[in-house]
């Protein structure tokens, strides 16, 4: 099987706009000698291997796109701080295998380096996930982001802020993107299981159970259904997550 099928499979909106341009021309460099997206597959293809569409977005969006557009971020928010680090590729290795098999995870690493070595543009990158991917999807990548950035124990400031700059070109509020953070700070912050919920320290006990319900219902897995695997898995992770904040809550407080 071709790279372009392994890596590519059938792709929606990234065949036009910087994503498409990006990946393009890295696919046609490394494998192909090709230099343009729009010979790999029509908008209208689907496929089980990562092009089964979902709903909520203003256009035609697939399980490839999603995957393609968090290679790309994630090569993004890797170059922030001047450094690759081992954990980070190795935080990533299981996401390509998952998506592309073995054979295809060793194609996506070489794309992922000669992302690296390129310039992006996130902003512009940021803007075309804001018109073609859903609210509650776009929160997935962006949690997805942070685990990378989070990969070694420690986030570097950079990469936090171009996490914070890409979130914000996406559309995704400062409130979120610290609640999402906070899941990430226990041990480090006495505060985190609050900011999780989105709530103050001194926040009454029905405020807090308030708050709970409110943060459960916007991560519900059930939100993402019909995104891609890999999105699913993660909202499911940071439901989990939610729960714990609101049971470390609830037990320092002896809430019944």
């Amino acid at each position: 099987m071709s790279a372009t099928k392994w890596i590519l499979g059938a792709l929606g909106f990234v065949m036009g706009g910087p994503i498409g341009a990006i990946v393009g021309v890295v696919m046609g460099a490394l494998f192909d000698g090709i230099t343009g997206m729009s010979v790999y597959s029509s908008p209208n293809e689907s496929s089980d291997a990562g092009g089964r569409s979902f709903s909520g977005a203003s256009r035609h969006v697939t399980g490839g796109d999603i995957r393609i557009t968090i290679l790309v971020l994630i090569a993004c928010v890797m170059k922030a701080d001047g450094k690759v680090l081992k954990s980070e590729v190795t935080f990533i290795k299981p996401y390509l295998l998952r998506w592309y098999g073995e054979e295809g995870a060793k194609q996506a690493l070489q794309v992922l380096k000669q992302l690296l070595e390129r310039d992006m543009d996130y902003a512009t990158i940021a803007a075309q996930v804001k018109d073609n991917i859903n609210y509650s999807n776009r929160l997935e990548i962006v949690n997805i982001l942070l685990q990378l950035a989070y990969a070694d124990g420690e986030i570097d400031s950079s990469e936090l802020r171009m996490i914070e700059r890409i979130a914000a070109g996406m559309g995704v509020t400062p409130t979120d993107v610290q609640s999402m953070t906070a899941l990430y700070m226990k041990g480090r912050d006495a505060d985190w299981a609050y900011k999780a919920l989105e709530i103050a320290s001194d926040a009454t006990d029905d405020e807090v159970k308030k708050a709970y319900r409110r943060m459960a219902m916007k991560y519900h897995p059930d939100k993402v259904t019909d995104a891609a695997q890999e999105v699913k898995d993660n909202a499911t992770e940071k439901f989990r997550a939610i729960h714990e904040a609101y049971e470390h809550i609830k037990t320092v407080r002896g809430i019944k």
